[in-house]
């Protein structure tokens, strides 16, 4: 069975040939994640098929990723610890003739919004996507005013689902973690609400006022230090990777609510020496964990700089697998094409982290014996007798899409990897169809 019969084997659209053609198309989107649609399908007759499902009245985006959430929660199971991470990206499809929608960041733009769950351990595997939420914003109106739900609600709403897992999975701790958008007050007012059902970790963005006087951000920088943590930052955002040191401080803390004081944790890492020129690092950190000790302030650090897992989740949706570049007509079809896109990413990303985390894997647990066999083909390999380790074949694939694999140049990328992809799904097409001539 392969990758996309596994996953979506629990699919049920009330029509056993959509159920197949969704197989299908997952595993040809899968196999060239940078074609467009007809790019990937095999011929006219396919690629009609795919659009058919697409905008199929049985067809929703949320029906499509049920399979997946239900064997993201089965991975789940297997780990004590969970990091929900939630973030929101703009898709700009400005320009397209495409019913339904909304205005981004700047009003004449046209696009959607996604806000999803993105779950990985701590160790940064990723185990599925969850909750997503997909919307076109309405347009101000003559007074300036958008109407339509508050979008901050979707924070809330995350965490609260959230909890809900916590409650159904009592020996896998889940834990939301979020940026500075989720430093909203209802949302900490509802998690004590339901007990911290869920553990919580928001990067701090407002500077709020304390029961007893004074300012919170002040009050931290007058706090003892727990000691401090040294870490690889990577590039990104017009960064350059480098190392950083920060010192950690931590206090427990009352603050101020209409609904009654909310104790809560807070914790700041501050880097120290940073380089001449160079923004210091700077994190203020809310949790409901209480920090004694450098330990746990270092856990909880780890837990925030795996945050950064969803923003190479979201790079792999739009460079990798170029979501923005959809021609569909309505809406409802692109919201149904990202759902299939979204398991793509995740399983794009899921080989990336599998063959740095756990190398020795065999390569069949994630590969079809074709796929590992072309791996060294295309390579000019002879394939081994016995199953290859997963990073093995994880690196051969990268190599394809450019990769190196010289000494001090580490484990490959997703870029790598989703563009070796592709050569190996032509090479599995070439074997298949010359076995099918003998």
């Amino acid at each position: 069975m392969n990758w996309a019969a596994e996953e979506f084997k629990t699919l049920n659209l009330d029509d056993a040939r959509l159920n197949a053609r969704t197989v299908l198309l997952a595993e040809r989107l899968s196999n060239k994640p940078t074609e467009s649609i007809p790019g990937a399908c095999h011929g006219w007759a396919e690629t009609q098929a795919a659009y058919r499902l697409l905008s199929n009245a049985k067809t929703s985006w949320q029906a499509l990723l049920e399979p997946h959430w239900a064997n993201s929660i089965e991975r789940m199971r297997h780990h004590p610890v969970v990091l929900n991470i939630q973030d929101t990206t703009e898709l700009n499809f400005n320009g397209r003739q495409t019913a339904g929608l909304g205005p981004l960041s700047y009003e004449a733009q046209r696009g959607l919004y996604l806000h999803p769950t993105y779950v990985i351990t701590p160790a940064r595997e990723p185990l599925g996507v969850l909750d997503a939420w997909i919307w076109a914003r309405e347009p101000k109106n003559t007074d300036g005013v958008r109407d339509g739900v508050k979008e901050s609600t979707r924070w809330i709403e995350g965490y609260e689902r959230v909890a809900e897992r916590a409650n159904a999975l009592p020996q896998t701790r889940q834990v939301y973690v979020a940026d500075r958008e989720a430093d909203i007050l209802a949302l900490l007012i509802k998690a004590r609400d339901l007990g911290h059902a869920a553990d919580y970790l928001i990067r701090c963005q407002h500077n709020r006022a304390l029961p007893d006087g004074g300012k919170l951000w002040a009050r931290l920088e007058q706090a003892q230090a727990l000691g401090d943590i040294t870490f690889s930052l990577p590039a990104g955002r017009g960064r350059k990777a480098r190392t950083v040191t920060q010192r950690l401080r931590a206090e427990s803390i009352e603050l101020k609510s209409p609904a009654g004081n909310l104790h809560v944790t807070f914790l700041l890492a501050e880097e120290i020496d940073p380089p001449a020129g160079v923004k210091p690092v700077v994190w203020r950190l809310l949790s409901n964990r209480a920090v004694e000790n450098l330990e746990q302030a270092v856990e909880l650090i780890d837990w925030y700089r795996a945050r950064w897992e969803i923003e190479q989740f979201f790079l792999i949706l739009k460079e990798g697998c170029r979501i923005e570049a959809l021609q569909l007509g309505e809406v409802e079809r692109i919201e149904n094409a990202l759902a299939l896109y979204l398991v793509v990413s995740w399983r794009i990303n899921r080989l990336m982290r599998l063959g740095r985390n756990l190398p020795d894997l065999p390569a069949d647990l994630l590969f079809e014996a074709d796929e590992w066999r072309a791996a060294y083909i295309l390579n000019k390999k002879r394939p081994p007798k016995e199953m290859p380790s997963l990073n093995a074949v994880v690196r051969l694939i990268a190599q394809l899409g450019g990769f190196l694999g010289r000494k001090g140049d580490g484990e490959p990328g997703a870029k790598t990897l989703w563009l070796g992809l592709r050569d190996i799904a032509v090479c599995v097409e070439g074997m298949r169809f010359a076995r099918e001539l003998l």
